[in-house]
């Protein structure tokens, strides 16, 4: 009896051997403020891709968020983590088992006597006390696995309402650099017509016939290669929207210069913890990670298990209630040799936490950075953009100069094919720019984290109002 008591209180006595270090979870320190902040005070809207102004892109998106088959896979994500969270806390209640049936005994002979029936009974109950938290750590795992699958699901929203708007940006920037290369090839051609009807009259060199069918040559080639960029575009655009032939997207034509760029307050470096769902989804894996560990130790531990259960067995079916046999029992179970395997799994758990935590504070790093890259893009374009005015105003008056000259003999056609070139090449790179500040102004608002709230934010914002 003494021996079993020492064994038994040796066993209680584990948990100060297997002490658990405190991980450290430290956030890298995030910038004083932005370079490059916009001062407007505008909060991101939850559907921030309205501020652009096109019911096309509103209804895309939209379309988008319905029938994308990876978000329809991140919403099963969801529903199987909710799962695998009832699975996780089943274990902390009682389970109750119950059984009924019969039996009979008989010869195989010619005899048609019976030996007799049985008639049996029964309900079994058992319980794990969690002495050492373990199930209640195996939950908080799963639970924290439930709340990354919802932020993964948030972020991904994100991503594809960000990815739809980029690519349909592409869209109208590559149609209207199309629009661009068609009337750059009609004015070529105009030219070139100029030049056959002054080499026929004798006035022009077939050295100047032959460059300036070598400039209509290359506007036709320009325009092939956007047609085909274009074409693409519009391909990725209907993977978005779960779409199986480009075909079935019908676009209206629009206007870079017509869409508004949205008005974003980056405001305070520190905020924008609170306003990524990745960055949550990352916190949430990490502390399902330390749920893990904290189950793994105490799976090193004694388990204490408690069963009841309550049985008949009789020779008659009336009988079944009358004489209940019932049994209680307690166990203390723990664990002796294992090859090393709970020790094991104990040193997995706690490099997969130090992963994820490696992870985490990256994720940190990479966001704020997204969201300057997104800031230092919009100030460069918009100064590019001003200069950029200035750059076609001045091609235009070139080339309405040199031709005025051309068709009087006073200018070479080397000077007029020139700023041929040159008005193309300030036209198109004019559309490049207002489509690469449009872009940059998703990419802030998805750097942001495109709108989305906590659930403690969603509440704030419901008490203010």
């Amino acid at each position: 009896m003494n021996h079993g008591f020492l064994l038994l209180t040796a066993i209680l006595a584990l948990p100060g051997c297997t002490g658990q270090e405190p991980i450290k979870t430290e956030r890298p320190a995030a910038p004083e403020r932005w370079q490059h902040a916009p001062l407007t005070q505008v909060q991101i809207s939850p559907n921030w891709w309205q501020q652009f102004a096109s019911s096309e892109l509103d209804q895309l998106v939209e379309q988008a968020l319905l029938n994308n088959y990876d978000l329809s896979a991140a919403v099963a994500r969801v529903q199987q983590a909710q799962a695998n969270a009832r699975i996780a806390g089943a274990p902390l209640l009682p389970k109750l088992d119950g059984n009924i049936g019969a039996s009979r005994n008989g010869r195989f002979d010619d005899s048609s006597e019976l030996e007799g029936g049985r008639y049996f009974t029964g309900l079994a109950a058992s319980y794990e006390v969690d002495l050492w938290g373990r199930l209640r750590a195996e939950d908080d795992s799963a639970l924290a696995s439930l709340r990354a699958s919802q932020y993964d699901r948030a972020a991904l929203q994100i991503t594809l309402s960000a990815s739809v708007v980029s690519s349909w940006l592409q869209q109208v920037g590559l149609q209207q650099r199309l629009r661009i290369a068609q009337l750059n090839l009609s004015n070529a051609e105009r030219v070139l017509a100029i030049v056959e009807s002054r080499q026929l009259a004798g006035a022009a060199t077939n050295l100047e016939l032959a460059q300036q069918r070598g400039i209509v040559a290359q506007q036709q080639r320009s325009l092939a290669s956007i047609r085909q960029q274009s074409d693409d575009s519009k391909a990725t655009l209907a993977v978005l929207l779960g779409l199986t032939n480009s075909n079935q997207l019908v676009l209206t034509e629009q206007q870079l210069e017509r869409l508004q760029l949205p008005d974003i307050d980056a405001g305070i470096p520190s905020q924008l913890l609170l306003q990524r769902p990745d960055l949550a989804r990352a916190e949430a894996q990490l502390a399902a990670a330390e749920a893990n560990v904290n189950a793994a130790r105490a799976a090193l531990l004694p388990r204490l298990n408690l069963s009841a259960a309550v049985d008949s067995n009789v020779g008659h079916a009336s009988d079944l209630l009358s004489n209940p046999i019932y049994s209680l029992s307690a166990a203390l179970l723990a664990p002796i040799f294992d090859g090393g395997r709970l020790n094991a799994e104990h040193d997995l758990a706690k490099a997969l936490r130090s992963e994820l935590l490696a992870n985490y504070q990256a994720s940190i790093v990479s966001a704020f950075a997204d969201v300057q890259l997104a800031l230092n893009a919009l100030a460069g374009i918009d100064a590019q953009l001003q200069a950029q005015v200035q750059v076609e105003q001045q091609a235009i008056l070139a080339l309405r100069l040199s031709e005025e000259r051309y068709r009087a003999g006073a200018e070479t056609l080397l000077t007029l094919l020139d700023t041929q070139r040159t008005l193309y090449t300030a036209q198109d790179d004019t559309a490049l720019l207002q489509l690469a500040r449009l872009q940059a102004g998703a990419a802030l608002n998805r750097a942001m984290g495109g709108g989305w709230q906590t659930e403690d934010q969603q509440l704030s914002a419901l008490e203010a109002h």
